[in-house]
This record gives structure tokens, sequence and C-alpha cells, in this order.
């Protein structure tokens, strides 16, 4: 099979390099010239929780030829229609493209491909890039799990793309993707955003007392919606969130607040992609992971105060009027 990883940031050349080590064709796909240089002229170098070199094949997007049996679609969701007209003319006529993105991001993939040509798969471990061609695993290594499905039943290739992941890690087939799926935004859009905000590693935003506060009034607030939309969550890592983390009265909101340190040990080191984003002048996937929640609430008429605050105070660092600063999350507890 010819196979392809487009976006190949940190974490699609971690994929990458795994897949690579493991005697698989695959292609690293960047539109950065100078990722792509380093990749091809010293491997793809894995550092933090892993460390290992190995060779790998990387490209610029114009360098692109002929067709792809599978291509692992790694970048942000705000370009997707862009990239999506591109790559339909790269997918083979019975390939399929795996959206690895946060979010909900399998709508643009099925609108620009079909149901049968798109794959999901709901990513529970970190990256991060130390220099060009260098990625740090931020996850402990038995952290680096898959959820994957079709939100449209069968869809092609399914266990040709398991073969490939289980190369990194564990994969679960998951029959309610779309439950797995909400599972991992609910978690991205509590902690993400607060990461990104105060410049915080997940440990830290778990172990601190505003953030941990507020990551709970975010998770909260996205089961509510989740319920609202007859979504059931699925585990995460073989733990229910919702059982754990879900509370009405004060003795559960006390239990669920002392886990979730607990819950972030495996990925303490982990920053949010937003972070990187917004600490580089950038804007960020906020719009795509809690504007679904907020855009949901409001649709079904359920509240989301703590996520409408997030996102202005993220638009609010992205136009300059704001910095990066754990006083950030004071600020939002206050309101």
């Amino acid at each position: 099979m010819r196979v392809a990883i487009y976006g190949a940031g940190a974490m699609g050349t971690l994929l990458g390099a795994y897949i690579a080590a493991n005697g698989k064709q695959i292609d690293l796909i960047t539109r950065n010239a100078g990722q792509v240089a380093a990749l091809n002229e010293n491997g793809a170098r894995i550092v933090g929780n892993d460390n290992f070199t190995v060779n790998v094949n990387a490209l610029t997007p114009d360098e692109m030829t002929g067709v792809y049996d599978i291509i692992f679609l790694m970048t942000k969701q705000r370009e997707n229609s862009k990239i999506l007209a591109t790559l339909r003319d790269f997918l083979a006529d019975d390939g399929v493209i795996c959206t690895m993105q946060n979010g909900l991001p399998e709508p643009s993939v099925i609108e620009a491909v079909g149901g049968k040509r798109c794959l999901g798969c709901a990513v529970a471990w970190g990256a991060s890039t130390v220099t060009e061609g260098v990625a740090a695993l931020t996850s402990k290594k038995s952290k680096m799990t898959f959820a994957l499905g079709s939100m449209h039943g069968t869809a092609r290739h399914l266990n040709a793309v398991k073969e490939y992941l289980q190369c990194a890690g564990k994969v679960t087939v998951e029959e309610n993707f779309f439950g797995a799926r909400w599972a991992k935004l609910a978690l991205n859009s509590a902690l993400s955003p607060l990461s990104a905000i105060t410049g915080y590693t997940f440990g830290e935003v778990a172990r601190k007392k505003a953030t941990k506060e507020l990551a709970l009034k975010l998770l909260n607030e996205a089961f509510a919606v989740a319920e609202e939309c007859g979504v059931v969550l699925e585990p995460i890592q073989g733990h229910n969130i919702v059982s754990i983390f879900k509370y009405k009265g004060g003795f559960k909101k006390f239990v669920a607040l002392r886990l979730l340190p607990l819950a972030m040990s495996g990925h303490k080191k982990l920053m949010s992609g937003m972070y990187f984003d917004l600490s580089q002048g950038k804007k960020c996937d906020v719009d795509f992971v809690n504007g679904v929640i907020q855009r949901l609430g409001n649709k079904f008429g359920v509240e989301t105060p703590v996520n409408d605050a997030v996102i202005e105070m993220a638009h609010e660092i992205e136009r300059g009027e704001r910095s990066i600063s754990p006083l950030n999350a004071e600020i939002l507890l206050n309101k």
C-alpha cells in the first residue's frame, strides 16, 4: 500500500517514525521545507519518553505525485477545506483519509471525499517539536493509544489503518466511534485551552488549584451538551471520564478534583498545541474544540459559560490584547 502522513509536525513525525521503524512504507508531508530537509538528511529523531532515530521519506505538498491508499490527516482544522480539496486528487479511488485532528473533524472530511472514504481516530497522547526533525514524546509510551472508527459504519482499509497505527501503540476499533470522539473532545476542551492561556503543562493544569477547578467545570459543560445531544461517551484508556468527573454535589466534586492529577499522570509533560500556536502569535484551534461545545450548547439550550470565557480569552491573546499567564486562570475563576 502507498501511505502518507499529511501534516508532519511533532505528532506526525512521531507517528511516522514508529511506522518507518517497523519497516512500513510511509511518506511524511509538510509545508515546512526546513523540516523536510532535516528529516531527509538526518532521519526522524525521537526524544523524551522514547529515544531512537530512523530514516524517513519526507516531502513538501508540491512534491507529491501519484495517489495514496491511506492518508493520515494531522494538520490543524483551520484549513481543512483547502487541504482536502487538494488531497482529493492524491487519494486512490478506493483510498481513505484517516483524520487524527482534534475536535469533530469527520464532517469536513466526509463532505470532501464521502463517508466510505473517511476514517476517524481519536489520539490519546501528545508530542512537541524540539527542533526541525526532532520530536519529543511527552506522554508515557504506555499511554499511546488510538480510538479508531467510522461515522458511517464500515469504511475501507480499516484493518490496514489499524495495522499501521499499531506500530506506535494500542488501537481500539470503536463501534460507537462518535462517543469515543466526543470523549476525547471533552477532555481536550478542558485541558488544551487552559494550557494555552496559562502556559502550564497538562500536569500543572490538573494540579494547580484554579486550573483544575476550571477544567472540571469545562468537563461538566461538555458532558451536559453531550447528554442533550444524545451522545454516550466511551471510556478513554479504560476509564469512564463521565463516571469519574461528572458531579452535582460537593463530595463528588471533592473526589473528582483529587482524581484529575492522577488521570493526567501519564501526560503531565504534555503542552497544548493551542499554547504553541498562541506563543508564536498564530491563531489557535479553540473554535474547533471548545467552539464545538459552545455551538451545540447554543443549539440545544445548554449554557456553557466557562467555554464561552476561555474562547474569548484565547481570542484576546490572538489579538495581542492579553498575554499568556497563570493569572488568566484566576481571572476566569473569579468571573
